[in-house]
């Protein structure tokens, strides 16, 4: 997860790795954070509560969180710190990238996402926020990247969230809670947020289906979304809100296979990466526009199960569950 580091916040120190820095004056770890915005969306991530009952609950509460501190604020950093941060990710074999931030798609860039892809990592990205950004930005504008917009509390797009013909997947951006520095909590709007929340989807779908290629978990979340806006997908919604319980159940054929669902196989320990992510701008330098977040993980137990292409509407009935 490139972004600001992360505090080892009650809620989430159980998850949170060794990581690294690559901005002087750091701990070296990654788990330092002044900013709050990398505490943030690794708590969306995989917070894991306090004690009893108290404490926030990330998508994913047993994934582990790989922080590499990327910038000191939420809006520094360079695209290049953001490209080795990504190439950190990769050699410690992560399976999820969230970066919650948009920028400039420079060669080094470009070339660390593509290899993140063909690693077979799912890599979520933000579409970007108004009205710093009018449209997708770079790495979710890159082929085979999950960009993700942002809904408000009415179900319908965040005034803040980017549209565009990249959009894949909306998630809740506006007013969500989560971890901050010192023990405290933070509310945050921006698809920072909603990104942070559908990379902990991903996490789970890794979790339970360890098997599924990265390809195959990015359709199996647009194939289940449930659809908004005009019938099919739109440059507003995408394919759709996330429907997290369906992503997980749904029992669809697989992209570009025949229709089979594999047994479960034994269940094997989880782990998540997170990293802090900086972009470049959209004229082309190195300077980041938003927060990045990369969120990795690598997660436990799972069998083959594949995703239909129709989306899901709003009132259609819920789809065939695997058993």
């Amino acid at each position: 997860m490139p972004d600001t580091g992360v505090y080892p916040h009650p809620d989430l120190a159980r998850n949170l790795r060794q990581g690294t820095d690559f901005v002087a004056g750091g701990s070296g770890d990654g788990r330092q954070d002044r900013d709050s915005h990398g505490t943030g969306m690794a708590g969306l991530i995989a917070a894991h509560g306090d004690t009893g009952s108290k404490g926030a609950l990330g998508m994913a509460p047993r994934a582990k969180i790989l922080p590499i501190r990327v910038k000191i604020g939420n809006q520094e950093g360079t695209s290049h710190q953001l490209a080795d941060a990504i190439n950190f990710a990769i050699t410690k074999n992560v399976k999820v990238i969230s970066v919650s931030a948009t920028g400039a798609a420079d060669s080094r860039l470009l070339t660390a996402v593509e290899a993140a892809l063909r690693a077979d990592i799912v890599v979520v990205a933000g579409a970007g926020n108004k009205p710093i950004s009018q449209r997708v930005g770079f790495p979710a504008s890159h082929p085979g990247v999950i960009a993700v917009g942002g809904i408000d509390r009415t179900g319908r797009v965040a005034a803040v969230s980017v549209t565009g013909p990249e959009v894949d997947l909306v998630a809740p951006a506006v007013d969500i809670y989560s971890t901050s520095v010192d023990g405290k909590y933070r509310k945050g709007t921006g698809t920072s947020d909603s990104t942070a929340i559908v990379a902990g989807a991903a996490a789970l779908i890794r979790s339970k289906y360890p098997y599924l290629p990265a390809s195959e978990v990015a359709h199996r979340l647009t194939a289940t979304a449930i659809d908004k806006g005009p019938p099919g997908r739109d440059d507003e919604y995408g394919h759709g809100v996330i429907d997290l319980v369906a992503a997980l159940t749904a029992d669809v054929p697989p992209m570009g296979f025949g229709s089979a669902t594999a047994s479960v196989p034994a269940h094997t320990p989880s782990t998540t990466t997170a990293v802090a992510e900086p972009a470049g701008d959209g004229n082309g330098t190195a300077t980041a526009r938003g927060l990045v977040t990369l969120g990795v993980i690598v997660a436990a137990g799972g069998a083959w199960t594949f995703i239909a292409r129709r989306r899901r509407r709003g009132d259609d009935p819920p789809p065939r569950v695997s058993r």
